[in-house]
């Protein structure tokens, strides 16, 4: 029974690491990773070293420091720029790396995906004039169709109108003709004419006829129906610890549990952190624990599994020379949260003594983070900093300047250790087992 369970599961594992939709969102987010790093950034200095509010902990109120001030506009605009556009740099991304899948490498393809988006987005936006009555402009597009609110909508939009586009390219039943003397690029452009005409009326015929039906637009159902639930799921503490278990475990067999996952998590936690990024930069409560950076923070900080833990643990109470070879030469790489060289050196991957902490050690972290955070004692993620920012100083970043968090992930470690201690201890009788 446990054979055709685990057999499943690997199974399940390998269809969505390689079904190509799935492929092309987790690396549509991982071309989208820089700029969401120079987005939060751009918050993060503009609150900690532009800020002139009186009271906040900022360079700019520093007697003498106070032209910091003037550099704040510079920041703010590139923050606009970058983490109120991700939705739409999600739509361009994935029609590239689907359409690629196909072999279609037309630069109006992702154009075309975003027309079809937009056509599913409301044209007017409402809100309340100085006197305070209510004031509709028309001919605009709300950020929530541009930010992080838009994403899911945005993936759904650029897969079905890549998937038509590229079908309706590759029949050869649209084209328009030309003759040779016209040159390539301008032929091309008559060439996809017709399919991107159609790509277009079918997404934004479907939102119309779903809104003339439902009374609801399409986006608004997306959001309602599918984003937010799964939100609730994967940002509540339940759901995302076992996430993560399902992460470790397919790291386990081998399977880069992470980057099955990502295409599934990414979106919502990413979300989440842009929910916190934009409260941090309105100077508002930030509303969620779990996001993008609290992953990274608490539940991946050095590497998968946490398994800086047991590196620590392998060079207190290993007896085993061969433990101690493979753990001094993964120390640098786990300071930057790399931690290949000992899931498959060690190994961890099937290795049953050393996959059970692999397992329990991020979920007691995330849970003390949790915990932590909830208290008060760890600030939120409010900034998303490279993965590969060494412990405390990841945290510190990512918190927007918390010693708490700092300490926090610094601690997250030390359970870590403590949760691989036993497992190491059984290690050295194996060993010794192996040798009589």
């Amino acid at each position: 029974m446990k054979e055709k369970i685990m057999n499943g599961l690997l199974s399940a594992a390998g269809v969505m690491q390689t079904q190509r939709h799935l492929a092309a969102i987790k690396n549509a987010f991982m071309s989208l990773l820089p700029i969401i790093i120079i987005g939060s950034f751009c918050t993060l200095f503009s609150n900690v070293i532009c800020s002139t509010t009186p009271g906040f902990l900022s360079l700019a109120n520093v007697p003498g420091l106070g032209f910091l001030g003037k550099l704040n506009p510079m920041f703010v605009a590139a923050n606009y720029g970058t983490m109120n556009f991700i939705a739409i740099g999600c739509v361009i991304l994935i029609a590239m790396e689907l359409g690629e899948h196909y072999g279609i490498k037309d630069k109006a393809l992702p154009v075309v995906a975003l027309g079809a988006y937009i056509s599913l987005c409301a044209f007017s936006a409402s809100g309340k004039a100085v006197d305070g009555s209510e004031v509709v402009v028309t001919n605009v597009l709300s950020r929530m169709y541009t930010n992080a609110q838009g994403l899911f909508v945005g993936m759904f939009a650029s897969v079905g109108a890549t998937e038509v586009y590229c079908r309706l390219v590759k029949s050869g039943k649209f084209e328009i003709h030309m003759p040779d003397s016209v040159p390539s690029n301008v032929a091309r452009s008559f060439t996809i004419l017709f399919p991107s005409l159609i790509t277009i009326l079918i997404v934004s015929g479907i939102g119309m006829v779903f809104e003339m039906i439902t009374g609801m637009s399409l986006f608004n159902a997306i959001i309602a129906f599918i984003q937010k639930p799964l939100s609730n799921i994967l940002t509540s503490f339940p759901g995302y610890i076992t996430l993560i278990f399902i992460t470790t475990l397919l790291w386990t067999f081998g399977i880069h549990g992470t980057q099955v996952t990502k295409a599934v998590y990414e979106p919502i936690l990413l979300a989440a952190f842009a929910e916190n990024e934009a409260a941090y930069a309105a100077g508002a409560p930030i509303p969620n624990i779990i996001n993008t950076p609290f992953m990274s923070c608490f539940s991946t900080v050095t590497g998968a599994g946490i398994t800086g833990g047991l590196i620590i643990a392998i060079m207190i109470f290993s007896k085993r020379d061969d433990f101690k070879a493979i753990a001094k030469l993964a120390i640098p790489c786990a300071l930057f949260n790399i931690n290949e060289p000992i899931i498959f050196g060690l190994p961890v991957v099937m290795n049953p003594i050393m996959a059970i902490p692999f397992m329990i050690a991020p979920a007691v972290s995330a849970t003390f983070a949790y915990l932590m955070t909830n208290l008060g004692f760890a600030g939120r993620m409010v900034v998303n900093a490279p993965w590969t920012t060494p412990p405390g100083l990841m945290a510190f970043l990512c918190s927007g300047g918390s010693i708490g968090a700092a300490v926090t992930q610094i601690l997250c470690i030390l359970l870590a250790f403590v949760v691989y201690i036993p497992f190491v201890l059984a290690s050295n009788r194996q060993r010794i087992e192996t040798e009589e």
